[in-house]
């Protein structure tokens, strides 16, 4: 029975680390195939945080903290477009730009605001934060193991923003293999030339996608500041955004293969959190920075394993203009 408590519990907690992974893989899902690399998505993560937590501390509403997060991380998304899609500059130095931007001028505001070292007030008031959805009968559940533990645990208890990508995920299937605007989308990855010449903007639908880019990253910021934490602290994202990355190459820009990398990366971190001061048989107790690197380490080696395998957008990373 301890077996499967244990179970149970690290499947929840799974649920749980997946949920940044995947909003912000969704989000680098819609970019990429419209043909722009988002390698901000580590930036736009990090800058809802430290929005959605700072707001959320001073109106004390987690609502007005998600509005702010998502503001954010458009905003950031807006400033990449303007730089790869408008004047056609370099995809990966322009992400990689906003992500260094962000991660000094995050902690830089924080200290001038709130005068904490760079971080935000802790979030413990009410309303502050969003908590954890308790369903009917969760309780009276618990009594009973089998299955009451798995409905207790796993279904319920969760944040309201864990149901919210997990609903995402056939929504995104179903807007890019059903909808006109998904169709567009994806001929604009793989041959913008003949989707401009149908009369369709290439330029305004990769703005759209990086939009919605930035909708789904300013949640996954708002998830790690006002629901998995309780404020901003720096670096907090710490590679979350590439993780997510990672997930997306490895699901091959599709929403259910890039579901299961991000549980399968989550699982890993979950059992990395579980195993730290644990002593294992025939191996003792794990160095901490060990454990740490599995997650990290585990991307390398998938990511090696897909190396000539994958199959990008043909148009990802080129940029678009009319006369070429």
């Amino acid at each position: 029975m301890e077996t499967y408590t244990l179970i149970i519990l690290l499947l929840a907690a799974t649920l749980r680390v997946a949920t940044p992974l995947l909003l912000a893989a969704l989000g680098g899902m819609f970019s990429e195939r419209a043909g722009v690399i988002d390698l901000g998505l580590e930036g736009k993560l990090l800058g809802a945080a430290f929005a959605s937590a700072a707001v959320s501390a001073v109106t004390g509403s987690a609502w007005l903290g998600l509005g702010a997060g998502i503001l954010t991380a458009v905003g950031l998304a807006l400033i990449i477009g303007f730089a790869c899609i408008t004047h056609r500059g370099n995809q990966v130095v322009a992400g990689m730009a906003i992500t260094l931007m962000v991660g000094g001028l995050g902690p830089t505001l924080g200290l001038a605001w709130f005068n904490l070292g760079g971080q935000t007030p802790q979030l413990d008031g009410a309303g502050q934060r969003f908590t954890a959805l308790v369903w009917p009968w969760a309780q009276t559940a618990r009594e009973h193991p089998w299955p009451g533990l798995l409905y207790a645990e796993l279904l319920s208890g969760q944040n309201l923003l864990v149901y919210v990508a997990a609903l995402l995920v056939p929504v995104s299937g179903w807007i890019l293999a059903q909808t006109r605007f998904g169709l567009r989308l994806r001929a604009v990855g793989e041959n913008p030339h003949a989707v401009e010449t149908a009369g369709i903007s290439v330029t305004w639908l990769r703005y759209r996608a990086l939009m919605i880019s930035g909708v789904l990253c300013g949640v996954a910021g708002t998830y790690l500041a006002t629901a998995a934490s309780a404020g901003f602290v720096r670096d907090m994202t710490a590679g979350k955004g590439y993780l997510a990355l990672a997930a997306l190459i490895f699901g091959q820009w599709r929403p259910w293969p890039t579901l299961g990398a991000c549980l399968l990366f989550a699982f890993t971190d979950a059992l990395a959190t579980r195993c730290q001061g644990v002593a294992l048989p025939l191996v003792g107790v794990m160095p901490v920075q060990f454990i740490l690197a599995l997650p990290y380490a585990l991307t390398v080696v998938l990511l090696a394993g897909l190396a000539g395998k994958t199959l990008a957008p043909r148009a990802l990373g080129i940029p678009y203009a009319k006369d070429k």
